[in-house]
């Protein structure tokens, strides 16, 4: 997992620093905002790189309460078009999102099929199979 944060950190585009890396008080108030606890992988993203931007695929901030990847902004727009409640989406793409679970599983969710048959055992696998490789 620190190999891959330092592989994000090398791929980083975002030259001007725009996103700042939460807080763990920070997280804590995200977590009532959505009412539901942030699972410990996707914790430790928010918390390493989440300020990483590489390619096209955006994924979910903390600190940047006016972007659409802002975590209570993204799951009230993915929990409002069907996600389920206990799932945490992290990323939205491919007309769908990538979400989380709480025992830390990956899947990907789109209102027109549902979950897909596509899934990973943890934030960190996804992010080395999608996020690094599909980006360049």
């Amino acid at each position: 997992m620190n190999d891959i944060i330092d592989e994000l950190r090398e791929l980083n585009e975002d030259r001007f620093n725009s996103v700042r890396l939460p807080t763990e008080d920070e997280l804590v108030e995200l977590e009532e905002e959505i009412l539901i606890s942030i699972p410990s992988d996707l914790k430790e993203f928010l918390l390493e790189a989440s300020d990483v931007v590489v390619g096209s695929i955006s994924l979910v901030t903390a600190t940047e309460p006016h972007a659409h990847t802002h975590l209570p902004e993204l799951t009230a727009t993915a929990w409002s078009l069907g996600l389920p409640r206990e799932l945490i989406p992290f990323c939205e793409a491919n007309g769908g999102y990538y979400f989380i679970e709480q025992d830390g599983n990956i899947g990907f969710w789109s209102s027109e099929e549902e979950a897909s048959e596509e899934q990973w055992d943890n934030l960190w696998d996804w992010v080395s199979d999608i996020w690094m490789n599909r980006s360049h």
